[in-house]
């Protein structure tokens, strides 16, 4: 009995509930009956104007966004068009997109294509966007957007140029190790070609391991991230153990290594990374300076980092190179540099290990006279303090 009183309660309310919702929709409804519905077709919009709507999408637009009416002046550009120089006053200033917006104009097709807008800034570089015009309305009226692709173009060249040189700098030692070991095979009775072949064997495998050991570094170290457990580090140290692992290849062309610059100073890092973009910094000066000469390694405060130099008395870097030289396989002399046997990747682990550690690195050269790169590194403290006051030279003075 309470089972069938529950249910039919329930029913009750059930009933109540949709007499109460049919009420308040006859009642909405009767107070729109006679009311005209106003809509505003994008073809009764007037020439000039812009059709409802469309200048609030077009202001979260991310894109560079452009409004042209039939005589090609801007109805509304996006801040993003303005910024990129595309739109100047009331004018498209873009030539190869007011033609592709006179064309839409004409027949009314949709248009895609990619353009590259010159950089309207001193010093800047070359802007590319994928851009999609279409008609807006039956005034004449037409809608421009530009995505810009220039990171997206950098990005592949930097990609395809890293499989290729990685592609080459594997292969290379690899031919040369599978000739070699064909060659020792056919030479086993001659002693003296087993030793001299095996010796090449032994410097092509240390070239191969060399570049896997950089592209490991590399790989690392250049996504930017933080590093995991830093410390203070003695710059002295570390300085002098990057001179201990290059001391044979620098012994091999009789080139002095020499430390000098400011005893006991500290910086805020890793130690095995440091050490590492110091060999890099001490290879390259060693690979490119003449025999018989020397290559100093100084450190000195400066206010609240520390620099350490690394300067030769080598061949120099032309000026128009020396902005690229921090690209991975970026060889000044690539014919030069296949002699040494390089990796070409030594200094853009040096730029990266710079990052790292929120320092930088750069660079002074001139042909003939020599090269100092040096790495600017957080001082550990915040304050670059010596243990021992006095300095000993400069890199350019102790390299005279």
């Amino acid at each position: 009995m309470n089972e069938l009183t529950a249910s039919l309660a329930a029913l009750a309310g059930f009933v109540l509930a949709g007499f109460a919702v049919g009420v308040l929709t006859m009642l909405v409804v009767r107070q729109n009956v006679g009311r005209p519905r106003v809509v505003t077709p994008v073809d009764d919009i007037e020439p000039g104007a812009l059709p409802p709507g469309v200048a609030s999408v077009l202001a979260v637009l991310p894109s560079s966004a452009v409004v042209l009416d039939r005589e090609d002046r801007v109805l509304r550009a996006s801040s993003a068009a303005r910024a990129f120089g595309l739109v100047k006053g009331d004018r498209l200033v873009a030539p190869e997109l007011l033609a592709l917006a006179r064309k839409v104009r004409r027949d009314g097709e949709i248009r895609e294509s990619e353009i590259e807008v010159p950089g309207h800034k001193f010093g800047q570089e070359a802007t590319n966007f994928a851009v999609r015009v279409a008609p807006l309305g039956s005034y004449g009226q037409v809608l421009v957007l530009a995505e810009d692709q220039t990171e997206y173009h950098r990005v592949e060249a930097v990609r395809r140029d890293f499989v290729a040189n990685v592609s080459h700098e594997l292969k290379t030692p690899v031919g040369a190790l599978s000739l070699l070991a064909e060659t020792i095979q056919d030479a086993a009775d001659d002693p003296e070609a087993v030793t001299r072949f095996a010796g090449r064997m032994q410097h092509e495998a240390a070239r191969l391991t060399y570049l896997v050991q950089d592209l490991i570094t590399l790989s690392r170290i250049q996504g930017a991230e933080p590093i995991p457990t830093p410390g203070p580090v003695q710059v002295d140290e570390a300085v002098h153990d990057a001179i201990d692992r290059c001391n044979t290849t620098a012994a091999s062309k009789d080139i002095a290594l020499v430390a000098g610059g400011t005893e006991g100073l500290q910086v805020w890092g890793d130690e095995e990374l440091l050490v590492t973009a110091l060999r890099n910094l001490i290879d390259n000066a060693v690979a490119y300076s003449p025999e018989h000469t020397r290559v100093v390694i100084s450190a000195r405060p400066a206010g609240d980092s520390v620099e350490v130099s690394v300067s030769d008395q080598g061949i120099g870097i032309p000026e128009s190179a020396q902005e690229r030289i921090f690209e991975r396989f970026f060889r000044v002399d690539a014919a030069r540099s296949r002699a040494t046997g390089g990796t070409g990747l030594g200094l853009a682990i040096v730029k990266h290990v710079a990052a790292a550690h929120n320092g930088a690195v750069t660079v002074w050269s001139k042909e003939g006279s020599g090269s100092t790169f040096t790495l600017r590194l957080p001082a550990f403290g915040g304050l670059a303090v010596s243990a021992s006051p006095s300095t000993i030279a400069t890199p350019m003075e102790a390299a005279q």
